[in-house]
């Protein structure tokens, strides 16, 4: 029957530095990318969402101007009429068919006004559209160039810790895989409540060297012995002794 390996608290400790170690290294990676990734999303949604505005105008700048065509339109057909009313006014056989021809040259000549009206009033809101038009094409120049500035500097760090990162990434895979499961939960849980990512710190001028909380010479002395994994009474990370933390390399 197979027997599983018993780990002493110091080769616990050590799994813990180990896996801490790397996801530090991480870190700093992403720290070195900073709101990079972000920012480039932002902008790329941004420049979407102007994208998206940019064409609805375009649509309602093509259907005023389709407008406008089709009032200019019914003018030559209004006018058609008008000179065809006109003509027929000079051969009128009597009062009836005077006033039946003056009300249809009144009417069409109401219809002539009202669509130059029209066409005033969507001339003055094509000049609107324009306007905005140019000022959403302006905006996503800028937005543009700042995503290709922005890629770019992302790129170039990618380019640059590419192989580190994803080398990091193997190991921290393989350095959890040494730690106990109830231990790792623990780590996880810890490093998750920081925002610099350290569940495991050494002591550093007899303070914990995650939240500098100075830790009694009785305690230091229990942390150096490796009997049992302590953990800061004030910020709860784990607390190994300077000599265990500086003996881990990766």
């Amino acid at each position: 029957m197979a027997t599983t390996k018993e780990y002493s608290v110091e080769e616990k400790l050590k799994a813990l530095i180990h896996v801490q170690k790397i996801e530090s290294k991480l870190d700093q990676i992403q720290i070195l990318k900073g709101e990079l990734p972000m920012e480039v999303k932002d902008l790329e949604d941004e420049i979407e969402g102007l994208n998206a505005r940019k064409n609805r105008i375009e649509e309602e700048i093509n259907g005023i101007q389709e407008f406008i065509e089709s009032r200019k339109t019914a003018i030559t057909e209004s006018q058609a009429l008008i000179k065809k009313y006109e003509k027929q006014s000079e051969n009128v056989k009597n009062n009836r068919e005077f006033e039946a021809i003056n009300k249809e040259l009144e009417m069409q000549g109401l219809e002539v006004k009202l669509a130059e009206k029209h066409i005033k009033d969507a001339n003055e809101e094509l000049i609107e559209k324009s306007e905005i038009l140019e000022k959403a094409k302006k905006a996503i120049a800028v937005k543009e160039k700042n995503l290709e500035h922005k890629k770019g500097e992302l790129d170039k760090i990618i380019a640059d810790t590419e192989k580190e990162e994803n080398h990091l990434k193997g190991q921290v895979s393989k350095a959890r895989e040494a730690v106990e499961e109830r231990l790792l939960v623990s780590f996880d849980r810890i490093r998750n409540s920081y925002r610099n990512g350290l569940s495991v710190v050494p002591i550093e001028r007899e303070s914990c060297g995650g939240c500098f909380n100075t830790i009694p010479p009785q305690r230091q002395s229990e942390i150096k012995q490796h009997k049992k994994i302590i953990v800061c009474e004030n910020c709860g990370r784990i607390l190994v002794d300077s000599d265990l933390n500086d003996s881990v390399d990766i």
